[in-house]
C-alpha cells in the first residue's frame, strides 16, 4: 500500500516494569470532576452532570519517571495552565457498560497533565464555541508510564492522593476519592454516548488551584501508587 502523504507513528507509551507499550486510541477528558475545581470555574457539582471533551492522540507527549521531561511553551497564548489528573488506560471497550464491566475494562493507571491555554479556551466559552484550541494541541497531555491493573491497586488508587508542584511549591493538592464522579461511573457514561475501544485514554479531572507556568517552571505531578512525573516548561 502507498500512502499520498507520510503516515505518521503511533503514539505510544510504556508499561512499567515491561517492555510492553500501549498503543493510544482516542483521549477523553472529565470536565470539573472535582467539586472545589467545579466551584473555582463557577458551577454547582452537585447538580451538574459530567460532561466531555476530547483531546488528540497526537496531543499525548510520553514522559519517563526519574527524569526531568521539558514541554514546549505553546504558541498563541499567554496563559498556559497546569491540571495534573489520573489518566485511565482501557484494555476493554463497549457501549452502554455496567459498573462492573466498566471495572473489568480498565487496563491500567497513569499520572497526566492535562495542559492548556486558559485564554484561548475562555474566549471559546465566552462565544458558545468548542474548546479544541484551548485544550486539544502539540504536548498538551504529557502522561507517563501505564502501571497495570490489579485488585488491590484499584483499591489504593481509588483512594491515592494527588498533587502537583511548581518549583517545589505545591500548588494543587486532594485525593482520588474527592472525584465527584468516580472512574467506573464515569466509564460508564462515556459509554453510554461513544463506543470506548481498547487503547482509549480518560483523563478523569483535575482537582482545584489550577494556575500558569511560564519558560522555566518545573511541574512535579504525582499519585501515590502511581509515582512522579517531572515536565519542565522550555521555549
Amino acid at each position: 500500500m502507498k500512502y499520498v502523504v507520510e503516515k505518521q507513528p503511533a503514539v505510544l507509551l510504556p508499561v512499567t516494569n515491561s517492555d510492553d507499550l500501549f498503543p493510544v486510541g482516542r483521549v477523553y477528558c472529565v470536565g470539573r470532576n472535582y467539586a472545589e475545581h467545579s466551584r473555582e470555574m463557577g458551577d454547582d457539582p452537585d447538580r451538574d452532570p459530567p460532561f466531555f471533551f476530547c483531546k488528540d492522540a497526537s496531543c499525548v507527549f510520553p514522559v519517563s519517571y526519574g527524569v526531568n521531561n521539558t514541554i514546549r511553551y505553546p504558541m498563541a497564548t499567554s496563559q498556559f495552565e497546569y491540571e495534573v489528573e489520573l489518566v485511565v488506560a482501557l484494555g476493554k471497550g463497549g457501549v452502554n457498560l455496567s459498573l462492573e464491566q466498566a471495572k473489568d475494562s480498565v487496563l491500567g493507571y497513569a499520572v497526566g497533565l492535562d495542559m492548556t491555554r486558559r485564554d484561548l479556551q475562555g474566549q471559546a466559552k465566552k462565544k458558545g464555541r468548542p474548546w479544541e484550541v484551548g485544550k486539544s494541541f502539540d504536548q498538551s497531555a504529557p502522561i507517563g508510564p501505564i502501571t497495570l491493573q490489579s485488585p488491590e491497586l484499584a483499591v489504593s488508587v481509588a483512594s491515592s492522593a494527588i498533587s502537583l508542584s511548581v518549583n517545589g511549591d505545591i500548588k494543587q493538592t486532594s485525593s482520588v476519592a474527592n472525584l465527584t464522579w468516580s472512574i467506573e461511573e464515569v466509564i460508564c457514561k462515556l459509554s453510554e454516548v461513544f463506543e470506548l475501544r481498547p487503547g482509549d485514554l480518560i483523563m478523569t479531572g483535575t482537582p482545584e488551584n489550577v494556575g500558569p507556568v511560564v519558560m522555566g517552571d518545573s511541574m512535579l505531578a504525582s499519585i501515590n501508587m502511581l509515582g512522579d512525573i517531572t515536565v519542565s516548561v522550555t521555549g
